[in-house]
C-alpha cells in the first residue's frame, strides 16, 4: 500500500497557488465541501475548538475528499506538535515562531529521522503503508508563522531552516504589535506584510498570508502562494449573490 500524497506539498512544488478553508470544525461539513474540490482544510487549534478528542475525525474527513488537512497548533511546542501528525493530520501550522531555535524545534518535531525526531508512531497516515518511516517526511506539511516583530527581527536566521514548505505571514497579530488592534489592513500593517513576504520569496522560500473574496488579487501580487480563508466569506459572497438576484426577479 503506498503512502497518501500530500496535495498542497504537490501544487507548491508545481507553483501553484493553495487556498486553506479554515472554520469548519465539524467533520460532516467537511465532507459536504467534496464537490467543491478543497485544496485543504484548515482545523483551528490556537482559538478555536479543535483538541486531541476531534482532530481524528476531522483529518479522516479531509483524507476521504482527498484534501490536505492541516491543524494549527497552539505554540511551537515538542509533543503538541508531533501529537496532531499522530492523530492523522498532514501538515501542521505552528504560531509565533520568533527565532531559529523555535524554527528548528517545529522541523524535529515534524520530521522523523535523519531530519528531525518526531516520536516513532505509525498514526493513520501509515496504516499499511510498506517501509512509511521512510516515506513519511515526503508527504508532512510544516508551515510556520511569522507574526511577531522579534520574528521579522530574526527572519534571515528564520528562513535559513530547512524542511519548512511555508512562512506565513500574520497580519493580524502584526496589527496588534504596529499598535493597529483589530486593522489588520492598516497602510502601515500591509506594507510590513508586503515587505516581509517579499524578503521570504527572494530567499527562494514560498510564503502565505490572510485572504479573503475582496482581498485575493492583492494577496497574489504579493507573491505570496498559500493563503488562509475562512469559509464564512465563501458562505456569506453566496449569499450576497443569491439576494442580489432574489432581489432582481422580484422587482
Amino acid at each position: 500500500m503506498e503512502i497518501r500524497k500530500n496535495r498542497i506539498k504537490q501544487r507548491l512544488k508545481d507553483g501553484k497557488h493553495v487556498i486553506a478553508i479554515e472554520n469548519l470544525n465539524d467533520a460532516d461539513t467537511v465532507e459536504q465541501f467534496a464537490p467543491n474540490d478543497p485544496h485543504c482544510f484548515w482545523f483551528e487549534g490556537e482559538h478555536f475548538i479543535v483538541n486531541p478528542q476531534n482532530i481524528g475525525d476531522l483529518t479522516r474527513a479531509a483524507d476521504l475528499i482527498n484534501a490536505t488537512s492541516i491543524v494549527r497548533v497552539p505554540r511551537p511546542e515538542y509533543q503538541i506538535i508531533y501529537h496532531a501528525f499522530d492523530l492523522g493530520a498532514q501538515g501542521v501550522a505552528v504560531p509565533h515562531v520568533k527565532t531559529k531555535a523555535d524554527a528548528e524545534l517545529v522541523v524535529k518535531a515534524s520530521k522523523f529521522s535523519p531530519i528531525g525526531q518526531r516520536g516513532m508512531f505509525t498514526s493513520r497516515q501509515g496504516i499499511g503503508v510498506d517501509d512509511y518511516f521512510n516515506k513519511a517526511n515526503d508527504e508532512t506539511f510544516v508551515l510556520v508563522f511569522i507574526e511577531d516583530l522579534e520574528a521579522i527581527e530574526n527572519l534571515d536566521e528564520i528562513l535559513e531552516v530547512d524542511n519548512i514548505d511555508v512562512f506565513f505571514v500574520g497580519p493580524g497579530d502584526l496589527s496588534q504589535e504596529l499598535g493597529h488592534i483589530g486593522e489588520q489592513n492598516h497602510p502601515e500593517v500591509d506594507k510590513l506584510v508586503q515587505e516581509t513576504i517579499h524578503r521570504i520569496t527572494k530567499k527562494g522560500r514560498v510564503a502565505g498570508t490572510v485572504a479573503n473574496i475582496n482581498s485575493y488579487e492583492w494577496a497574489m501580487q504579493t507573491g505570496a502562494k498559500f493563503f488562509l480563508s475562512g469559509a464564512l466569506d465563501w458562505i456569506n459572497y453566496g449569499f450576497k449573490e443569491f439576494n442580489q438576484f432574489l432581489e432582481k426577479i422580484e422587482n
